[in-house]
């Protein structure tokens, strides 16, 4: 195993494969069913997670993908079967709306806190252009043996983001769209009322017993989903939900618009 990842197992067959050392602190997920295993999001793209894989499991993989934003896509160049919901096909196709000089400051933009890998070169660093395998649509279910993940179109962070539920276990991976930290709806490409809806959608799930977020604390409570919601709602009443509102501190996390 690579110094850069931490590998923390959630249960037998389900691991969070983690990025501490960068100021993201970025989490994928490897579920392992029967037939296949998938893999959600591949990470920053400062190591090579596919060594990581190959360490916990021999099955094939299926990379599933919650959006495409380059700290999500680093690793998907390695792997030959990526899939991504329709409205992020775009940018995964022709590349990110923003220049590569910008990502690669934004890599950059806090000093690592461990060694990055000996063939790490942030000024040799692309972010991932390809034709995805499959297109995810709303409400699929990926079945990989003996374990279903229902796919959950949640736009709002990018118009493609999606949060993966797997309801026999209860485990709800939600990328962006729930995490301890600052939850991000200010970019151009974000949609702000989206985000609301999305996290109203998600809210209405009966029995989540584990979030698993894509950023920052591995170990959130359930009733942060809540929380955000009622934020969201606040925000709203205050006709502040648009783009340029700014940051609103709430416990746990924050918004910025």
């Amino acid at each position: 195993m690579s110094h850069w990842f931490t590998i923390e197992e959630i249960d037998s067959i389900t691991y969070a494969i983690s990025e501490y050392g960068h100021w993201e602190r970025m989490h994928s997920y490897l579920l392992i069913g029967m037939h296949h295993a998938l893999l959600i999001d591949t990470g920053l793209g400062i190591g090579n997670i596919k060594k990581e894989v190959e360490s916990l499991t021999d099955l094939p993989i299926k990379v599933v993908t919650t959006h495409v934003h380059w700290d999500h896509i680093g690793g998907h160049h390695l792997f030959n079967d990526i899939s991504v919901h329709k409205e992020d096909v775009e940018w995964l196709r022709n590349g990110l709306p923003i220049p590569m000089d910008q990502i690669r400051k934004s890599i950059m933009q806090e000093p690592f806190s461990k060694k990055a890998p000996k063939d790490f070169d942030v000024n040799q660093y692309k972010v991932y252009t390809g034709n995805p395998t499959k297109i995810l649509q709303d409400n699929e279910i990926i079945d990989i043996g003996e374990r279903k993940i229902r796919v959950l179109h949640t736009p709002g962070h990018s118009p493609g983001h999606v949060c993966f539920w797997e309801e026999e276990k209860g485990y709800l991976y939600t990328g962006d769209l729930i995490y301890a930290g600052t939850l991000y709806a200010f970019y151009p490409s974000t949609n702000p009322k989206d985000f609301k809806h999305s996290v109203d959608r998600i809210s209405c799930l009966k029995d989540i017993k584990k979030i698993l977020p894509a950023h920052h604390d591995l170990n959130i409570p359930v009733d942060i989903i809540q929380r955000v919601k009622y934020a969201f709602e606040w925000i709203e009443k205050k006709n502040l939900l648009m783009h340029g509102s700014g940051v609103f501190q709430f416990e746990g996390f924050n918004i910025k618009l």
